[in-house]
């Protein structure tokens, strides 16, 4: 897949950043380094939607912005801010990932309540084939197997002139442009039909270390 055009417009040195943002920043030295900080701030359970710079100052964040810390991250890298959003069943979350190419093939970095829901080695030819990675370690805190889609890679640098790594605003209105973007289907209904619930031993393993207030509560069947 090509990388989206003008994704980096915005060279991240002309972001007014604070020093500590800058000497956070300059510190990661590749995917797997944003990813081992990212795993270090406390899962955000409440709604809306922070920027970079608000998110690590309260050093806590959900997966949508851990997506946004690891795109602006990747900025850094001399990498494209590009996001995927991943959708589920109506009986679980959805999920965004930062996605970047290494050698031709894709990975992500993601912060997520759920251990099997992070990070991935660029390894994968496609964006589908990243995606799917996912699909068996997908499921809510009941064990059903909830992925459903995912977008194309969605770029951030849309939206520079709204300053989405520093503003104090609530970013809402990027994942509604994220949420309307092209999304592909993974499963028929038949298929859907026929999923059977994650082995017990690996939801216990997903859920290490949740925090509980932040895990989508399943309806009982």
């Amino acid at each position: 897949m090509p990388m989206p055009k003008n994704s980096l417009r915005k060279s991240p040195l002309t972001v007014p950043w604070t020093l500590p943002e800058r000497r956070f920043y300059s510190s990661l030295r590749s995917p797997a380094d944003i990813q081992r900080r990212l795993n270090r701030l406390a899962y955000d359970a409440a709604p809306g939607t922070r920027s970079p710079r608000r998110a690590l100052r309260e050093r806590k964040a959900h997966c949508f912005e851990g997506a946004l810390i690891a795109a602006a991250a990747l900025r850094f890298l001399g990498r494209p801010p590009l996001v995927v959003d991943i959708r589920s069943s109506d009986d679980d979350d959805d999920h965004v990932i930062a996605v970047f190419l290494s050698r031709g093939a894709w990975g992500a970095v993601a912060k997520s309540n759920y251990t099997t829901l992070r990070y991935r080695e660029p390894v994968y030819r496609t964006i589908r084939e990243l995606v799917m990675s996912y699909f068996d370690v997908y499921f809510n805190a009941l064990g059903r197997k909830t992925l459903r889609a995912y977008s194309r890679p969605f770029d951030l640098s849309r939206f520079d002139a709204a300053a989405w790594m520093t503003t104090d605003r609530d970013l809402e209105f990027v994942g509604d442009a994220l949420d309307r973007s092209r999304h592909y289907r993974v499963l028929t209904p038949a298929m859907v039909r026929s999923l059977e619930p994650a082995d017990p031993e690996l939801v216990r393993a997903g859920l290490l270390g949740a925090r509980k207030e932040g895990l989508f509560r399943p309806r009982l069947r």
